[in-house]
């Protein structure tokens, strides 16, 4: 996809403001375990960054979605992963839906304000024991009068302890596991949710992630979007978004491991020469970069899907796979070459080490996709 002018100006808008309001507080954000997302998110509101495919009616700038794709790809040169991955929670994964198929009213309570940066958003799926196989969830939404209540608890929340607003994926009724689900906004303050907990995690230091409880939380009937009973397929189309947001960030990731990499291997000294000069290095190092770029082809394809309105399930879905396992060679082979410094805790690669190997794991196991893509393929077994 030729990229124009304007892509290239977000891309720069981007870059400059990671660069000066980002990565000056990014260690001391991941030694926290947290960074302030309502700050940083109202920056980006200001800048126009969180919603860029939104609707304008609701602060958005009703771009296609390649322009998402950009901020995905640039989001990367954050010199962490979990402010990386708390944005895209914001703009792709805990908002399609609600701008899709949101009544207007809902649109103007949650996500105007969540395009600004004034409420931050999560994404309430996964739950103990129903990761990525998001059929079996058993969070409820019972019917009583005019109201939702939920009873349930969600994990692996990010955002979770910042909120404002959940997008919540509950059982609101009896029915099908495909068609008995419904997606519900749910603020917060609202009585009965509790944070049971903040989980401490091998990478994304600065992400905060939560474990949910809902105990008789209830929430306005008008806070469903869209259809009583389409959640999972709403849910579904918005894996599209995320699965390609995360493989379109893993690139770039991989690519900065590889630029940090030339750089150190550049200047260590090893037999006399730098570590680059000896052909086994600067060899692998090519063969990395080929299989990012593989990768990132794979990826835009998806794209050029989405932004012509086609259902890009099956390329998305080959391009979170491909990008777990790609970011995943590259890490562990662009760190091999830092020596001893590579495994420490202050080296560069030793984050990104960390932080991609989730590629493999959010937004549906490298398994799951694997299983999607046989059903594609008509060869995933009838009774499996």
């Amino acid at each position: 996809m030729q990229l124009t002018h304007e892509h290239e100006q977000l891309r720069s808008t981007i870059q400059r403001w990671i660069a000066e309001q980002v990565n000056p507080h990014v260690d001391q954000w991941e030694r926290e375990e947290t960074f302030p997302a309502h700050q940083v998110f109202r920056q980006m509101g200001e800048l126009g960054l969180l919603g860029l495919t939104k609707p304008q009616e609701n602060g958005g700038s009703a771009l296609d979605w390649s322009y998402a794709a950009v901020l995905a790809e640039t989001l990367a040169e954050i010199h962490c992963g979990g402010v990386p991955m708390a944005i895209g929670v914001q703009t792709d994964m805990c908002t399609p839906a609600l701008a899709r198929h949101g009544s207007p009213g809902l649109r103007s309570e949650f996500l105007a304000p969540a395009i600004a940066g004034e409420m931050v958003g999560c994404l309430g799926v996964s739950e103990v024991g129903s990761g990525s196989d998001v059929a079996s969830i058993r969070t409820t939404a019972r019917r009583d009068g005019g109201d939702y209540v939920i009873n349930g608890g969600k994990m692996w929340t990010t955002n979770g302890t910042q909120a404002d607003f959940c997008c919540l994926l509950a059982n609101t009724s009896d029915g099908a596991a495909h068609r008995n689900k419904s997606l519900i906004v749910v603020p917060m303050d609202t009585p009965g949710i509790t944070v049971a907990r903040k989980i401490r995690k091998m990478g994304m230091h600065a992400s905060d992630t939560a474990q949910l409880h809902f105990d008789d939380v209830r929430v306005p009937q008008r806070h469903r979007i869209g259809e009583e009973g389409m959640g999972f397929m709403y849910q579904m189309e918005q894996f599209q978004h995320e699965r390609l947001w995360s493989a379109l960030n893993a690139c770039g990731g991989a690519r900065r491991a590889i630029r940090e990499t030339i750089a150190y291997t550049a200047g260590r000294q090893v037999f006399g020469r730098s570590v680059l000069d000896h052909q086994w290095v600067h060899f692998r190092l090519a063969e990395l970069q080929t299989e990012v770029e593989a990768l990132h082809a794979l990826a835009w394809s998806g794209v050029e899907m989405l932004v012509r309105g086609e259902d890009a399930t099956r390329l998305a879905t080959m391009a979170k796979l491909k990008a777990g396992r790609v970011v995943r060679e590259v890490a562990d082979g662009c760190l091999q070459f830092w020596g001893g410094m590579g495994y420490t805790d202050e080296a560069p690669i030793s984050r990104l080490f960390r932080d991609l190997r989730l590629v493999s794991i959010g937004a549906g196991a490298d398994e799951v996709m694997l299983q999607i893509l046989a059903k594609f393929m008509g060869t995933f077994p009838k009774n499996g």
